[in-house]
């Protein structure tokens, strides 16, 4: 924590601290990222490690099944540690399979190790995405819980660019070294942080748990402050409750449903089936544009996108900026579905071949900007203290499956209707979860975690409710 006393602001420590535990977000990226140039080398027969070519049925396992290991990685372990060893070792241990996943990638000569790595790297990634929204929420104030909620993003998307700017230029060796790299640099700082205040007084370090307030406040005053809605929260909750007693609670119930179909809405706009295959669709498009450099391009606006949103969310709110970005999805899934429709009519001429890219941009940057990074937020946010890590777990599983099966089944889907026809189908999945989020979404930006259960306890159906400027 020494090192952080540099900054005299008490938000730039807040600020120091929710990027340095971001850090490991970028090995995340760069794992997701990983697939598309990956999967073009291993169908490639000059540039393929293994005994032969990769099938479209070997590719799709390759890409999906980290997120099917993911599921069962979640719900047995991921909860067994983080309200044990805290936030911070919790995610330090998951760097170990994250290593021997790199392993497997740079020794792979077999289907099998290609499959395992990827199976290793996916029960990492969830406890990523498990723990780093849960740290942030827990560490920030309320005034700046939702830009520091996006950082997750910010670094996921730094990861996803390294990945698409050198993966299409450089050896598969080389690839899958950087990624080891990278997996090592980001975890190292983890040790310099001090664990969530939140988790450091539920395990009873409250001398401890005040400590890292004052660090993280300025004053202590305003950390004892915080300390008592810790206090009352915990005499709400009314000591220690189990798993089925929580599943009985309505509030926990609507909470979890939200999170829920929130996660299922974001995979079946089909952005990460998009993501993950996005080399060999921009290969399929036949346009002048090199699928390389349109990568790069792609990347870039990924993270351009998540850096304005940590700009915009605490002044806009939540809700406006998911709308507006998941209708844009709607947009340019219609785009893409247009444009694949006219390539099998062969009517396609000037402007129309960069149809493809602009649709992609416009998919990628309302993605990134929108549910990409508030995802995480809402999802740290829609539960009270005390089933945070359990609701979250839950809605992380869900949203896991999700993109399993997108991911998994996109290539077969596409080859059995059509990418005109699956890119439509996306189209219609964005403008039904654009009228879910408008409707039944309530406005965080601003509220403590009680009053954000407080507004979810409302009987009443405002589209405006629970708006707090």
């Amino acid at each position: 924590m020494t090192m952080l006393n540099i900054f005299d602001s008490p938000l730039l420590r807040q600020y120091a601290v929710v990027i340095i535990v971001n850090f490991s977000a970028v090995a995340t990226g760069v794992g997701l990222g990983w697939p598309s140039p990956v999967l073009v080398k291993l169908s490639d027969t000059n540039q393929t490690v293994l005994p032969e070519p990769i099938t479209q049925n070997q590719g799709s396992w390759v890409v999906s099944i980290g997120l099917l290991t993911s599921t069962a990685t979640n719900i047995c372990i991921v909860q067994l540690i983080v309200d044990r060893l805290g936030r911070k070792y919790s995610l330090i241990l998951i760097t170990l399979p994250k290593l021997v996943a790199c392993s497997m990638f740079i020794y792979a000569s077999d289907v099998w190790m290609l499959l395992l790595g990827r199976a290793l790297l996916g029960m990492g990634d969830v406890a990523t995405f498990t723990i780093l929204p849960m740290y942030s929420s827990e560490v920030a104030s309320k005034d700046i819980r939702g830009s520091l909620g996006t950082m997750l993003q910010i670094m996921c998307s730094a990861g996803i660019l390294i990945m698409l700017s050198m993966g299409p230029f450089v050896s598969y060796a080389t690839l899958n070294i950087v990624l080891t790299t990278i997996t090592v640099l980001t975890y190292v700082p983890l040790f310099i942080l001090p664990d969530s205040p939140y988790f450091l007084y539920s395990r009873g370090r409250k001398e401890e748990a005040l400590k890292v307030l004052t660090f993280l406040r300025g004053t202590e005053s305003v950390a004892n402050e915080e300390m008592k809605e810790y206090e009352i929260a915990a005499q709400k909750n009314n000591g220690s409750i189990s798993k089925i007693e929580i599943l009985k609670n309505p509030l926990f119930r609507k909470s979890l449903a939200l999170v829920c179909i929130l996660g299922f809405g974001a995979q079946f706009s089909g952005f990460n089936a998009v993501s993950a295959y996005l080399q060999t669709i921009l290969e399929s498009t036949q346009t002048s544009v090199r699928p390389e450099i349109a990568s790069v391009v792609i990347g870039s606006i990924q993270m351009f996108a998540s850096i304005c949103t940590t700009l915009v969310t605490d002044r806009f709110g939540r809700k406006i900026i998911l709308v507006s970005t998941a209708f844009g999805m709607a947009i340019g899934m219609v785009g893409l579905g247009t444009f694949f429709r006219l390539q099998d009519d062969g009517v396609l001429i000037g402007f129309m071949n960069y149809v493809p890219l602009i649709s992609l941009i416009l998919v990628v940057f309302c993605y990134s900007a929108g549910v990409g990074s508030l995802l995480w937020v809402l999802n740290a946010e829609l539960f009270d203290d005390r089933s945070r890590g359990f609701g979250m777990s839950i809605g992380i599983t869900v949203t896991s499956i999700c993109m399993f099966l997108i991911t998994k089944y996109f290539a077969s889907v596409t080859s059995a209707l059509g990418p005109a026809n699956t890119y439509w189908i996306f189209s219609g999945n964005c403008v039904l979860y654009t009228l879910f989020i408008y409707f039944c979404i309530p406005e965080t930006k601003g509220k403590t975690f009680s009053e954000i259960q407080d507004s979810l306890g409302k009987k009443r159906n405002s589209t405006n409710d629970n708006v707090k400027v």
